[in-house]
């Protein structure tokens, strides 16, 4: 999927992200690694700080997708699948640690044939 269509007027919309999803904002604010103010009030929704941790969320997701043919399948597996050479840390976990780069990383080197 393209990156807007989880957007609303320039800005990652989590209600957007939450239905392609099946799940709830509160869950994508979880998932991403922020608390449910981040998703419930306007003006933290379009703070830095959320605005990056969903961008970096819904990247690693489109980046996945090819791999598993759906969008929701490619959440299921950012939520739940552990990841080798991370000490079994998921994708989910490590975007809450603030290394996305290093999941964005790894799929890259995954999709390139060598084995992370």
């Amino acid at each position: 999927m393209s990156l807007a269509q989880y957007a609303h007027d320039g800005f990652f919309a989590p209600r957007k992200i939450a239905n392609t999803f099946l799940t709830s904002s509160e869950d994508v604010a979880r998932s991403a690694g922020l608390g449910k103010d981040a998703v419930q009030r306007k003006e933290r929704v379009r703070s830095d700080r959320t605005q990056r941790r969903l961008r970096e969320m819904v990247e690693i997701i489109n980046k996945a997708e090819p791999r598993f043919g759906s969008a929701l399948v490619a959440y299921a597996w950012y939520r739940s699948q552990p990841l080798s050479g991370f000490s079994g840390q998921t994708a989910m976990q490590l975007v809450q640690d603030g290394r996305a780069d290093e999941v964005l990383e790894f799929i890259d080197a995954v999709d390139a044939g060598i084995h992370a």
